[in-house]
């Protein structure tokens, strides 16, 4: 009759068992992260960046950045990690634009539910008007510089064996790259837009062509369309903008929504609710603080808007 093993023994046996079972546990724990980050690395992360007057900030403005982030995120090619409200400074000189910081505020009291959209006030700050393609790099900049100090910084795992230490990685700092929008590794900026704003481009000396060249050809757009638009016509008729239409997309709002400032603005004037067209804290900040009135909307008249006053000087010189 064969001898049974011994305690020991059968203990060995269990003991390798376990071993050999916790290897394939890692295994596919390591293939699931292999999985992951070769999903992740194939999609382009990108920031969304909407400039404009937010005259005051209304729903709509915050629509366009759920419908592009929807938009783009479908495609498979794309993860949108982050959006940014930037409204424009007083220097635009827009006919009716409260200050700044007014707007600034009603903007952060819009995003304050939101988790991934925020505001920035860097080009409101700016004592001249900035135009839209400088604030499109000063945003892909700070992100190439991010993305600099995050490697510097950042340890890399090294797992001879079963074993894994962690050794600081080190760049050579002599070294100096040039900010591409278009950088491995580094998210990229993309203009978030309307309609009307993509079609502002054909007004005469609003835009410099090569702003707009810029823009379209190192960033990108997201239109978000609307009814009683014809944007692909739009970018049909404009050399610069067939040029570059594989970097303008443009997002179909299929449930209308014609909410403006414009309009909010009038409503207020006349006393009439604005319930449900902004965001219930921005009603408040409007209402506490009196902002919209003929007084305010007379404010500018008469003044010519900056970039226009500016691209003209230039034509002429």
């Amino acid at each position: 009759m064969p001898s049974l093993p011994s305690y020991e023994t059968a203990g060995g046996l269990h003991g390798n068992w376990i071993d050999n079972r916790e290897d394939v546990r890692v295994f596919h724990v390591e293939q699931q992260l292999q999985v992951l980050t070769m999903d992740k690395s194939e999609k382009t992360e990108v920031v969304l960046l909407a400039c404009g007057s937010f005259n005051p900030i209304t729903n709509m403005h915050l629509r366009l950045f759920e419908l592009a982030k929807d938009y783009l995120n479908g495609t498979g090619k794309y993860r949108v990690i982050k959006g940014i409200i930037s409204p424009v400074g007083d220097a635009y000189k827009k006919k009716g634009l409260i200050p700044a910081h007014h707007r600034i505020i009603m903007a952060e009291l819009a995003t304050k539910s939101s988790n991934w959209v925020e505001v920035d006030t860097w080009e409101s700050l700016q004592k001249e008007w900035t135009e839209t393609v400088k604030v499109l790099r000063h945003h892909q900049e700070k992100l190439e510089a991010g993305s600099c100090d995050h490697k510097q910084n950042s340890p890399v795992p090294e797992r001879p064996g079963r074993k894994r230490k962690w050794v600081e990685q080190r760049q050579d700092s002599s070294q100096k790259k040039s900010l591409d929008p278009k950088a491995k590794g580094v998210p990229q900026v993309k203009l978030l837009c309307g309609a009307d704003f993509l079609e502002s481009f054909g007004v005469p000396n609003l835009w410099k062509s090569e702003d707009i060249t810029r823009i379209v050809a190192d960033y990108g757009l997201i239109c978000v369309t609307r009814d009683g638009s014809d944007a692909q016509r739009f970018i049909y008729e404009s050399d610069v903008l067939w040029r570059h239409q594989s970097n303008i997309h443009l997002v179909n709002e299929w449930i209308n929504n014609d909410i403006s400032s414009t309009k909010i603005r009038r409503a207020l004037r006349r006393g009439q609710s604005i319930r449900y067209l902004v965001p219930d804290l921005v009603q408040e900040y409007i209402e506490k603080h009196d902002l919209y009135s003929s007084e305010s909307e007379d404010r500018n008249a008469g003044v010519v808007l900056a970039p226009l006053q500016r691209n003209a000087a230039q034509a002429k010189s």
